[in-house]
């Protein structure tokens, strides 16, 4: 009779590893969606009203995506037309976006309230990873709301 830690030995020689070749380690990568929300940029626009808005990277190997990397500009109010397109054309349950911060648009408050910059970078990973739940729970559903953000012109 052997040992447990024998047993153990034993069945851990059965497994059949395969060690990893070169062409393995440089074969062409499974399919990928990468999304970042990176670099705000706080503008003033029209009648001097300041509005932030955040780069959105796109980079995939999927074939349903006609541009294979793109950069666009997106506001928060983007963010809320992907969140809505999603919960029209779909039974999914879409999460939420960061909060609107409404108290923090009041006049009287004496900061800089949704334009300072820890709020800022605190709703830029927020809207990163909205996006990217989205992307990982339910791809075959958002694939053609992200290709229409991507390519969305907008004007401000």
């Amino acid at each position: 009779m052997m040992a447990e830690s024998d047993t153990t030995v034993e069945a851990t020689r059965r497994l059949n590893v395969k060690k990893q070749t070169l062409d393995d380690a440089y074969a062409a990568p499974a399919n990928f969606l990468e999304i970042d929300v990176v670099n705000p940029v706080t503008t003033i626009g029209v009648g001097k009203k300041r509005f932030t808005d955040y780069e959105v990277k796109m980079r995939t190997n999927l074939p349903v995506f006609k541009v294979k990397e793109s950069s666009v500009r997106r506001r928060y109010s983007d963010f809320e037309w992907l969140r809505n397109e999603l919960e029209r054309d779909s039974k999914i349950v879409v999460p939420p976006l960061p909060g609107k911060a409404w108290k923090r648009q009041l006049p009287f408050r004496g900061d800089d309230g949704i334009f300072e910059e820890d709020f800022i970078e605190d709703r830029r990973k927020g809207l990163e990873v909205f996006i990217n739940k989205i992307n990982d729970d339910y791809a075959d559903v958002t694939v053609p709301v992200l290709e229409a953000m991507q390519h969305h012109s907008t004007t401000y």
